[in-house]
């Protein structure tokens, strides 16, 4: 079964959806991406402010902007109307930046037309095969991709009580984190195993309101009024009151980059 589908079965609906509620919290509490990301596409990749984005899955526009500060031209490739309309008005002061009504298996985009594809927090809801000849049609030889994760490190008694709150009060978690995109999967989306992998240390800090919304903004948390959602949000509480230095909680990060051509 392809992983598209495999997530709308376990989530009951179409996940381009899964978010249209979450959008202030996406928005006030997901963190950004590293800026040495775009230093090293441009080392490794060639990446220039000449160079055409299509940036699939783009959300409320937090890969896009990096991109946007370093002058590439950025298409903005978003199917769910609340992140998309989240993100024209982020990055509404880009002269150099289009949105458009699109999904990754089925961009509309012209045929090599970009110099680049890429996916932030994104890949894991995509049909990947549908998407790969898709993304082949859209790039421009020698068709480079670059896939972000910003993983949550379950280091330290904060963060590994918070992963417990989420394994026993969102039964979905398990089913649809992105960490089950390992190798095996980046290998066979790209064809071969010429891909790289960089990391990056990446962090936020939370006081509990903060935290609270951070929780919120997960497509798989507890919303209220569903089960779960008291003892989580009791549970997570008392979890940072228990840890918190100065009113604040650190939320640790590794970021993931995979890179390579198609």
């Amino acid at each position: 079964m392809c992983e598209f589908a495999n997530y709308q079965r376990v989530a009951g609906l179409d996940p381009t959806r899964r978010f249209s509620s979450r959008v202030d919290d996406y928005v006030r509490y997901r963190p950004s991406y590293p800026a040495e990301i775009v230093p090293l596409l441009a080392r490794e990749r060639g990446l220039s402010a000449d160079s055409t984005v299509a940036d699939v899955g783009s959300g409320t526009g937090l890969l896009a902007k990096l991109l946007l500060d370093f002058g590439c031209r950025v298409i903005g490739v978003e199917p769910n109307a609340e992140m998309r309309n989240a993100g024209e008005a982020f990055l509404a002061e880009y002269e150099r930046f289009t949105s458009i009504d699109a999904r990754a298996e089925r961009t509309g985009l012209p045929d090599t037309s970009v110099d680049l594809v890429s996916a932030g927090q994104a890949f894991h809801w995509f049909d990947a095969g549908a998407a790969r000849r898709e993304f082949q049609r859209i790039l421009r030889s020698p068709r480079w991709v670059v896939l972000v994760w910003n993983e949550r490190e379950v280091i330290g008694d904060f963060l590994e009580g918070y992963e417990d709150l989420l394994h026993r009060y969102a039964p979905e978690y398990a089913k649809v984190d992105h960490r089950q995109i390992d190798a095996e999967r980046i290998a066979a989306f790209f064809g071969h195993g010429n891909w790289k992998l960089a990391m990056f240390p990446n962090v936020q800090e939370f006081d509990l309101d903060g935290v609270r919304g951070r929780l919120r903004s997960s497509s798989y948390a507890p919303r209220a009024g569903d089960t779960g959602y008291e003892p989580m949000t009791a549970g997570l509480d008392r979890l940072f009151d228990a840890h918190a230095v100065n009113g604040r909680v650190s939320f640790l990060y590794r970021t993931n980059l995979y890179y390579g051509t198609l």
